[in-house]
């Protein structure tokens, strides 16, 4: 096609041939359609294969008690509420569900988005305004970003900072630099989606105690995956003080889709009355919420699904650094294959991929330039059986391609 019989708007859409390029090689990886889903198996082009790349970490997507519970929601609300929440798009569920969570992450309050995306989008965006300073980690997730980008675009002269990842000297070389009577927040994941570290959080709380700043914890990949029952980073390093905000998505450990923001009533309300992504999105399905309520409370009943991710997550990190594997400085369920080389990534991922193995390959700019990575992540249903076949045929196919 001749780019110039369309107007030049599109001309950059004619001139992306990447993508095509690696579906004709037979290495593309992405939007692969799965048509069924059971345990921790997937089904694609009629192939079963072994996911090892899912955020299901608890195993509840495809619990039979979430499914029930969805199902019997649909029968009284409907499919939609067919509004934002703002409007005509509350149920008396969405509050039910928001003061179950306030009640687990130990907050006042809490409000429910119908994504975890749309909800660092509305709440950063809601809480940041003109001259205000947010510090932000380097490897923070895209959605902290783009509401910190929104709140910017949208009132003008949000100061944005960056730490050194996970590097709180860094942090408090940037506090030392801004006024000490200056509205500042510092926004951090708890677990860091591609790294699978764990956010050095009591050293983020005594620098933003002495400075003066509020904390804004991304717990996507935290809650339900760290901590002794499963309550995140605060929990996991055993403390008493709590980040000012905590937020966490639906669409890992619980099962679902959506997302919510945790603090103080305040702080919800206001929330409540400024984020654009809240007031003009239709709210989350009753489906959604009836099975994060399940999910919410089979993880308060069935801790054991904690301890299995953790072990089974702990099996993954050693088995792979015993093979010769650079896992970085993970800590958790999320476990990366460090390969650097985009197209040694690619084909690693298509070795794994023709041996019934599911991944994620990962390259700039979800990751820094030159680290590009195989995602993996377990789960809790995991047996024991399927992790060893995964790092046997990992080192099988990792040797034949010089990766380790």
């Amino acid at each position: 096609m001749n780019k110039h019989n369309y107007p030049p708007i599109f001309h950059k859409c004619y001139e992306f041939t990447e993508a095509e390029t690696a579906r004709s090689s037979g290495i593309y990886p992405y939007f692969k359609p799965i048509t069924r889903s059971q345990g921790s198996k997937v089904y694609i082009g009629g192939r079963e294969l072994l996911m090892m790349g899912s955020n299901n970490y608890l195993g509840l997507a495809n619990d039979p008690r979430l499914k029930e519970a969805a199902e019997q929601v649909v029968e009284r609300y409907g499919t939609s509420c067919s509004g934002s929440r703002f409007m005509n798009g509350t149920l008396d569920l969405h509050e039910e569900l928001e003061g179950q969570l306030a009640e687990f992450v130990g907050r006042e309050s809490a409000v429910c988005f119908s994504t975890g995306y749309q909800t660092n989008l509305g709440a950063l965006s809601a809480l940041l305004g003109r001259g205000d300073h947010v510090i932000s980690d380097k490897f923070n997730h895209a959605s902290i970003l783009d509401g910190i980008f929104l709140a910017d675009g949208t009132k003008k002269k949000v100061t944005l900072h960056r730490y050194k990842h996970n590097n709180a000297a860094d942090l408090e070389r940037i506090l030392q630099h801004i006024p000490e009577d200056a509205a500042k927040l510092i926004v951090t994941d708890g677990v860091f989606s591609m790294e699978g570290d764990i956010a050095e959080l009591p050293k983020i709380m005594e620098l933003a105690r002495r400075y003066r700043a509020g904390v804004y914890i991304d717990e996507a990949h935290a809650i339900g995956v760290i901590g002794n029952t499963g309550k995140g980073t605060a929990e996991h390093h055993g403390m008493d003080q709590q980040p000012d905000l905590v937020m966490c998505t639906f669409s890992k450990s619980f099962g679902s889709i959506g997302g919510f923001v945790a603090g103080s009533s305040i702080l919800m309300d206001y929330i409540k009355h400024f984020a654009r992504s809240l007031i003009f999105s239709a709210s989350m399905p009753p489906a959604n919420i009836a099975a994060v309520m399940k999910a919410l409370e089979i993880m308060k009943q069935e801790p054991e699904r904690i301890t299995s991710l953790q072990e089974n997550a702990r099996k993954l990190r050693e088995g792979f650094t015993s093979i010769g594997f650079n896992i970085g400085h993970s800590e958790t369920a999320i476990i990366p294959l460090v390969i650097s080389d985009n197209q040694k990534t690619f084909m690693f991922w298509k070795a794994l991929f023709d041996r019934d193995i599911y991944v994620n390959p990962v390259i700039h700019p979800a990751v820094p330039p030159n680290r590009s990575l195989i995602r993996c992540s377990c789960m809790s249903i995991h047996t024991d059986e399927e992790l060893d076949r995964f790092l046997q045929v990992s080192l099988e196919e990792g040797k034949k391609l010089g990766v380790i």
